[in-house]
């Protein structure tokens, strides 16, 4: 059996084990001399050191994405707090422009309730205006429960309106002055001209214009832009009085043989949110 270590073997393995124990002995001695690490410490944490680095750049590239990843989402869900703020804040104006047009509106319907000396008034609230019948009727929120009856004008925050056309218990549907189907009732109206009043009824509506149209008026009528238009009480289906509007503009028809006048309603017919439906105080 051969011998696992020959003396030549052992000789070189002593010293071997020499040259590391004087080796560790002069680092030892060299490091508390010049108070730093011993040789192999340093070669032991230049190494560890080294695989700390190697690991820690993915490590870190991982960590960096993971961050921004996280601020990203952060900014994200920041972005969508700030944007329903913002929302609500367009919200709330509008609330506000609305709650102003109304608080507007209701000032002008007060003083021209306080004009009505002749009439007692009924306020009512706008319930329902389907756009495909926007020029031509609304329901409000009172009825015969109220005291209204059909026939009855209809005013808004300065003048006439429309009629009230139909009478249920608790609400109403009234015909606007801007109604231009063929059934409709036409009202009498009167232009208080300089030289003269002058008579007719309103006939038609501009819808581009936004104006009311008085036609087959003589053409020696003295009639001219900014004259008041009033209701008449021709007819007997609207009381006499009421503020129709204003002339706009007189134009002669196709045949030039009448005056085609164009008058500006008093009351914005686009905008109808609460009204005066006037009561004669002769009625019951």
């Amino acid at each position: 059996m051969r011998k696992l270590f020959s003396s030549r073997t052992i000789v070189l393995l002593m010293v071997g084990f020499l040259v590391v124990v004087g080796l560790i002995a002069g680092s030892n001695w060299w490091s508390k001399k010049t108070n730093n690490p011993p040789f192999f410490q340093r070669v032991v944490n230049d190494l560890t050191g080294g695989v700390a680095k190697v690991i820690s750049i993915p490590t870190n590239a991982v960590g960096t994405r993971a961050n921004s990843l996280a601020n990203l989402l952060n900014t994200f869900s920041e972005n969508k707090a700030l944007k329903a703020k913002v929302d609500g804040y367009a919200q709330n104006k509008v609330k506000l422009q609305t709650v102003e047009d109304e608080n507007k509106s209701l000032k002008k319907q007060l003083d021209l309730k306080n004009s009505l000396t002749d009439y007692q008034t009924i306020s009512a609230v706008t319930i329902s205006r389907s756009p495909t019948t926007w020029n031509s009727q609304l329901v409000i929120d009172k009825g015969a429960k109220s005291g209204l009856k059909k026939g009855m004008a209809v005013l808004g925050d300065s003048g006439i309106i429309g009629l009230v056309t139909e009478v249920n218990t608790v609400n109403s549907k009234v015909t606007l002055i801007s109604d231009t189907s063929e059934d409709t009732n036409r009202i009498a109206i009167t232009v208080k001209g300089g030289s003269g009043d002058t008579n007719g009824i309103v006939t038609d509506y501009d819808a581009d214009k936004q104006m009311l149209v008085m036609s087959s008026v003589s053409n020696s009528a003295n009639v001219n832009p900014g004259d008041t238009v009033v209701t008449s009480g021709l007819g007997g289906l609207v009381p006499s009085g009421l503020l129709v509007g204003k002339i706009s503009e007189v134009t002669s028809d196709s045949y030039g043989l009448s005056k085609k006048i164009y008058i500006e309603p008093a009351s914005d017919l686009s905008k109808i949110s609460t009204v005066l439906v006037a009561k004669s105080s002769l009625e019951s």
